[in-house]
């Protein structure tokens, strides 16, 4: 599979679509865009880099399974998560911040 294809299938298992998603990743919508029609092997590396970042996968991953080599997503670390939190907290809003400390405190 293309790796724009599981770029795509990724976004859209995240209950995204192409222009909520370049808002997720802070890269213009035709960037975003650009890359799930026309395949990301000419695109800018920075601007896959921050589109896998956004999906909590490595580039790596991206490649392995546009091999096949694995459909599952590895589960985040706690350092993921961290990261993924610090590197994203001024852009969340409150109700996004409430949410995610209703999340930490459930026993589920």
């Amino acid at each position: 599979m293309e790796k724009a294809k599981v770029l795509e299938r990724l976004i859209k298992e995240q209950g995204l679509n192409a222009r909520s998603f370049s808002e997720k990743c802070s890269l213009p919508y035709s960037t975003v865009y650009t890359i799930l029609k026309r395949g990301a092997g000419k695109a800018n590396v920075n601007n896959v880099i921050t589109m896998c970042k956004a999906l909590g996968i490595t580039v790596e991953e991206l490649d392995e399974m546009s091999r096949g080599e694995t459909n599952t997503l590895s589960e985040p670390t706690y350092e993921d998560i961290q990261s993924l939190i610090a590197r994203n907290g001024k852009r969340l809003t409150l109700d996004q911040k409430k949410d995610i400390i209703k999340t930490l405190l459930s026993d589920d």
